[in-house]
Order: C-alpha cells, then structure tokens, then sequence
C-alpha cells in the first residue's frame, strides 16, 4: 500500500492528534510528508507528553510517536521572513496542506486558504477545527466527548460519565478529513476541478458519529443511559463473565440462533425456550436476570475450550485482552511500524489497514 501515492507532496501544519494522523495516513500510502512545527512553541505540544516512564530528557514522547511516521518534521519561525518563505515554496510544491490552527492564527500567519490558493492553485488545503470555523473555543478530545453526548452514554450507573480511552474524536475527524481530501483529489486530478478547501469540525465529525443512538433519540425519543458495556438493544451483550480459569470473557449475542448455539454449549439447552429469554426483545427486558443464570454456567468452563467450540460455532464472544495481550498476537504485530526518530527507536500501529486487490 505504501507506493499507491508516491507522487503526492504533503506539508502538514498541524498539532496533537487529528491533524497529524491525516499527515500519516499520507505517510503509509507512500507520499512524501513534511512536517511543520511552531519553533517559538517548542514544536508540536504532543512532544512533551510523556508518561512517568519515559525519558525526560528525550525529544520525543510515545504520543508523539503515534500519528507521525515516515514524515521530515521541521521546526520553522513563521515570523521570520527567510524561514517563511522556504515554507512557501515547500507549499508551492505541495498537494496538499493540511492545518488545524487556532480561529484567526492561519490569518495572523499569512497560511490562511485564500492566501494559499494565490499560492497554488492546485492545492487541496485540509482543515480541522474544533466547534466550526467561526468558533475560537479551544478543543481538545475530552470536551468534544462532553459536549456531543458520548461520556453521557459512557461508563457505568455507578461510574458516572466517562471518556474513550482514547482520542475517539480526534480520530472520527482524521478520517473525515481523509475522506473529503481524497475526493477533492479526485475532483481535482479526474474532473480537472482545481484546488479545494476542505473543512471538518471536530464537533460535527463527534456528532456525525452519534449512529443508532442519534436515531434512537430522534425516532423515539429515547436517551441513552450508561450501561457499561451493555447495547440497549440487545442481550446478551457486553456482559462481563468470568471463565473456570479466572479469565474475563464478553459475548455479542445478535440473534436467536446464536443464542441457542451459546446455550446448547454451556449445557443448558432450556435456557433458549425458556419464555423470559426466548426472543431478543425478552431478553432485553429481562437481561439482569439472564446474566445471573449465564454467570452461574460460564463460570464451570475454562476460557481456551469455551471459546474454541463457540467460534466455531460462530457465536460472537471474546476474551477480554489488555494491551500486552493483544500485542502478542501476529495479527496485531502485523499492524506495528518501526522507525529510528530523533535518536529513538519508536513504534506505533498503522493507521491504514485496508487492502485493495486487482
């Protein structure tokens, strides 16, 4: 996949995460990433995000590692007009240029897209920005999962709300960037269209996503409430069981089949018939109570035999695995990225996974 956009020059004027895994996304597929960071800020502010773990000293953090591979990172001056005017011509050059500035600093810079479109014509100028271009509020993840409703759907009833343990919206907006860039390439390089100037807010990317619980609401007036794991509707579903061994095992039952499959291999085939649970619906009503019956039976199985005998009989169920469990996996390491950066070995997984096949 790395050679498909070997052609394409990418200048990334952007910080933190969003921004940046667009930049990489550019990266994986073969173009050739320049990276641009505030010299007077110290750079990308990702650089000092370091856990306790890691180097103090060092001039990178793991964080940073995550969404910049394959990329010349620079550290530029933008009021220093030698320094600025280099980048100018690396723009001159480039496809595309993406940025993630703050309300009024791509203006106060000289690198806002009117100004850039003068410049090259030909460019597609991606941009993020938090709650919409005409808003200055700062936006970092956590805010934007407040205000578009996911931490209130989050957590547990006791817990109260809870964030994504990750940067769940600044990833929605990477890939709608991604999108709207690759369609204004097609426009511009298929339709002979020009250059383009596309936007994503972070808010609109977090709302966008919202899915079945946007329509859950706008349909049927229905609010979500935090449930932990659990789907509001289905059963069983995101329940957490423990096997005979001590291991945390989850299942996501979407039909009457796969339930009287789970059943019939837990050794309680009358669990399927039984009134309470013999549809979706009755077991959505009465999941506290299935739950009670499925831990008192998962619980006589060890993990490795449970599971080999329900995937192949493809009920939908999973071991719960922390990260060193998942990165023991060949798939998972089929996934990780290596490269010698600013004197570190870093690593980070690929962004881009999908494969396309003629």
């Amino acid at each position: 996949m790395r050679s498909n956009l070997s052609h394409l020059k990418v200048v990334e004027i952007a910080s933190v995460l969003a921004g940046p895994s667009v930049g990489m996304f550019f990266a994986e597929l073969g173009a050739s990433v320049l990276k641009v960071e505030n010299k007077k800020t110290g750079g990308d502010v990702t650089r000092s995000w370091k856990l306790p773990s890691e180097d103090v000293d060092a001039p990178i953090s793991a964080y940073y590692c995550s969404v910049n591979w394959n990329k010349e990172a620079i550290l530029i001056d933008f009021t220093d007009p030698d320094e600025f005017e280099g980048l100018i011509q690396k723009i001159k050059e480039a496809d595309i240029l993406i940025a993630n500035f703050k309300k009024g600093d791509a203006e106060k810079f000289g690198l806002d897209y009117p100004k850039m479109r003068a410049v090259n014509p030909n460019l597609i100028y991606g941009e993020i920005t938090g709650f919409g271009p005409d808003s200055d509020r700062v936006a970092y993840d956590l805010i934007l999962q407040a205000e578009s409703g996911f931490m209130s759907m989050n957590g547990t009833p006791e817990s109260g709300p809870v964030k994504m343990p990750v940067a769940l919206i600044d990833e929605l907006a990477g890939h709608q960037l991604r999108a709207g860039i690759m369609m204004a390439l097609y426009e511009r390089d298929a339709m002979k269209k020009g250059g383009a100037h596309v936007q994503v807010s972070l808010y609109d990317a977090a709302v966008g996503a919202l899915a079945n619980q946007a329509t859950n609401w706008l349909m049927a007036r229905h609010i979500p409430v935090r449930m932990g794991s659990q789907h509001p509707n289905i059963a069983p579903y995101g329940e957490l069981f423990q096997t005979k061994d001590g291991k945390t095992i989850t299942f996501a039952i979407g039909s009457n089949r796969q339930f009287k499959n789970l059943c019939k291999t837990l050794e309680s085939p009358s669990i399927a018939e039984d009134p309470r649970f013999r549809s979706n619906a009755n077991r959505v009503t009465n999941r506290a109570a299935l739950k009670e019956i499925l831990e008192g039976l998962v619980i006589k199985f060890e993990k490795k035999n449970l599971l080999e005998t329900l995937h192949a009989l493809f009920v939908p169920v999973a071991e719960i695995k922390d990260l060193k469990a998942v990165f023991e996996t060949p798939a998972a390491q089929n996934l990780v990225l290596e490269e010698e950066r600013e004197g570190l070995n870093t690593k980070r997984v690929a962004s881009t996974v999908f494969r396309i096949e003629r």
